[in-house]
């Protein structure tokens, strides 16, 4: 299909149609047009094979002055967001019963995400990726997950934990070989979680024993995300079990490593699509050279990827909430009891601005600690404030919706009831509730000199 590129971000026909070549002409820098770079909404078709290569800069200016409000979009970000947005609900709204129902990803949903540019957003155009920022991932997160939570979590990971890995510790050779990959049609995994190794992570068994100029990893991976669909594998594995933690390091391994061996999805309360396994490792031969950055420094990449990966939960938390919340207002406006919207009764508009108010602090909690990253300024407790208040603030709108909708909230006819399951995942998954709350003690102690 021929697609529409503003920069490096390939959209289908169907979603540049709704935009007006007006606005995108305003996004379009002077330094693209200085460059004598076509203008994105040109009545030319453009294929991939013909793609233009935009610098990071001419695509993005994501900064937002500082004196603005934490919710004040850039041009940019706010057209990737309804960009967005339109994509959710043109390609995957229809498949979400269908998805959720059979516990699986539609292949087409996957393939529109490469297509779109949004499994490389913060990645360099040089390897593929749209060369946006880490906020507008988050954006990507959130407006998806108003429509399909599991999609979102695909996505989430892919970026914000793979990607990201690749991105930040990677050598140049390894970011050549892979990074390619994982913008245009190879999903990414990350395993870290084991049996016996859940929120305390770096009690990992997993072991890689040096033979000449490989490793043999042997041992086993649990909820690891895209298993299913995963073509790269990080892998987590303690050469050194004896120092501890500090033997932690990161393995690049392909799916199609002998020994490797993806077992069947587990069957979940929520985020059905998003599939999730356990991964065996069995002997497993990996060259040295697949070492991802540092011996012994797989730790220090967890923790630092973990705490981005807490604010973009926190952005598929809020986008949870504010899609079931939508589908529900819509209902109570409708609905009719004792001669009246039920909307008109004070006590429902009471409860409603209630929720709508956590929804919204949550934003500017998660809008928050996203920027802070960017500007490169510690995040852990922010990161962990955000997707403890987020995931909870999911938590209880989801569960009030299906109060105010009734019978039906209660019912599959509506999708009150399958956000309701979706958020549950918020307060377990990149660290507990409990586990947010730890980090933000520590911090506290660190700030009072406790």
């Amino acid at each position: 299909m021929a697609m529409f590129y503003f920069g490096k971000l390939a959209l289908c026909p169907a979603l540049w149609k709704n935009i007006k070549p007006q606005n995108v002409c305003r996004m379009w820098s002077s330094t693209a047009v200085r460059k004598g770079l076509a203008l994105p909404f040109s009545a030319q078709h453009v294929t991939p094979s013909r793609k233009m290569s935009t610098p990071a800069a001419d695509l993005h200016s994501a900064t937002v002055d500082k004196h603005l409000p934490l919710n004040k979009l850039s041009e940019e970000e706010e057209m990737m967001r309804d960009t967005v947005g339109r994509l959710a609900i043109e390609v995957i709204q229809p498949l979400v019963k269908e998805m959720d129902e059979n516990s699986r990803m539609d292949q087409s949903v996957i393939d529109a995400m490469f297509e779109n540019g949004l499994m490389g957003i913060d990645i360099d155009p040089m390897y593929g990726g749209t060369g946006s920022s880490f906020f507008v991932a988050n954006l990507v997160i959130e407006e998806l997950a108003k429509v399909d939570p599991a999609v979102s979590a695909m996505v989430d990971v892919h970026n914000t934990v793979v990607n990201a890995v690749f991105r930040s510790h990677a050598s140049p050779a390894h970011k050549e070989k892979y990074l390619p990959r994982l913008t245009s049609d190879t999903v990414g995994s990350f395993c870290l979680s084991e049996p016996g190794a859940g929120s305390d992570a770096f009690a990992l068994k997993t072991s890689a024993v040096k033979q000449g100029d490989y490793y043999i990893i042997n041992g086993s991976k649990m909820w690891i995300t895209n298993a299913e669909h995963a073509g790269v594998f990080l892998v987590m594995a303690n050469v050194n079990p004896e120092a501890g933690y500090r033997g932690i390091t990161c393995f690049i391994v392909e799916k199609d490593a002998e020994g490797l061996t993806v077992a069947k999805k587990e069957d979940k309360l929520g985020i059905r699509a998003s599939s999730t396994c356990m991964v065996h490792f069995d002997n497993v031969k990996v060259p040295e050279e697949n070492i991802l950055g540092t011996i012994g420094h797989g730790y220090k990449y967890a923790i630092g990827i973990l705490n981005e990966g807490r604010i973009a939960i926190g952005s598929q938390m809020i986008g949870l909430a504010s899609g079931c919340l939508a589908h529900t207002i819509d209902y109570v406006m409708q609905r009719k009891q004792f001669g009246q919207s039920i909307w008109n009764f004070q006590s429902m508009q009471h409860q409603i601005s209630r929720v709508a108010t956590q929804i919204e602090a949550a934003r500017l909690l998660v809008y928050n600690a996203a920027r802070m990253k960017e500007a490169g300024l510690p995040i852990m407790k922010e990161a962990a404030m955000a997707k403890l208040f987020a995931s909870e603030a999911a938590t209880e709108t989801t569960s009030k919706c299906i109060e105010w909708m009734g019978g039906v909230g209660f019912t599959k006819d509506y999708p009150i009831e399958k956000y309701f399951r979706d958020c549950k995942i918020g307060t377990i998954y990149e660290g507990t509730s409990n586990i947010q709350l730890n980090t933000i003690a520590k911090c506290l102690a660190t700030e009072y000199q406790m």
